[in-house]
């Protein structure tokens, strides 16, 4: 089956995140994840291009995806010194049809590599504001409330994302608007845009399933 291509002959790349961030104190972050998702009905390769090759590595820098699904890409930054702090570079994503050499589409993530660590006074405020709640209740009170928001609250959140994960799954798997020789009703038939949103949405519930508790 053919690509439901634009009138420029591209198709949209969907990425997630849209921008990628590297701490110099902070080697955790030194590896991030890049998500490239299919939502068509054809099977695409896909090429990975980067303005400053020598800072980055990928895992896998070509390969393909089957319809319907999605790939995880290991970006690592191989060179976070002071010196190449606040220069943003740039990783391209190029999507080609399995079996055809001419580039369908491409998406353009930026990387940038920041001095210090990330900033984390939010969740400082946070768990300052959680001792001040619990600290006005009786002791036994306090234990039942300190150990579920951390057990079962993750759970309960948990739920959620994967009901919120599976709509949107259910979503990409339904027609392309112009999909001739699907026997679905019409009002079934998603538009790009449409897609677009709901594969934006799965990644951002797939960091909260997968996110430790």
């Amino acid at each position: 089956m053919q690509p439901n291509v634009g009138l420029d002959g591209k198709i949209p790349v969907f990425v997630f995140p849209n921008s990628i961030s590297f701490y110099l104190e902070d080697q955790r972050t030194h590896k991030q994840v890049l998500t490239l998702y299919n939502p068509y009905e054809f099977a695409i390769k896909f090429h990975v291009l980067c303005t400053a090759p020598k800072k980055y590595s990928v895992v896998d820098t070509s390969g393909s995806v089957a319809p319907k699904c999605c790939v995880d890409l290991v970006v690592r930054h191989k060179q976070p010194t002071i010196t190449n702090c606040h220069l943003q570079d740039k990783l391209r994503i190029q999507v080609q049809e399995v079996g055809n050499k001419q580039v369908i589409g491409k998406r353009d993530v930026p990387a940038c590599l920041f001095p210090g660590k990330p900033d984390l006074d939010d969740g400082k405020q946070d768990a300052e504001q959680f001792e001040q709640l619990t600290g006005n209740l009786p002791i036994q009170g306090s234990q039942l409330i300190a150990r579920p928001v951390r057990q079962q609250l993750p759970g309960g959140t948990n739920y959620i994302a994967v009901a919120a994960a599976i709509a949107c799954i259910l979503a990409l798997m339904m027609p392309t608007e112009g999909d001739k020789q699907s026997k679905l009703p019409l009002y079934l038939h998603l538009s790009v845009h449409m897609k677009l949103v709901f594969a934006y949405v799965l990644g951002l519930v797939t960091m909260v399933i997968l996110r430790p508790s």
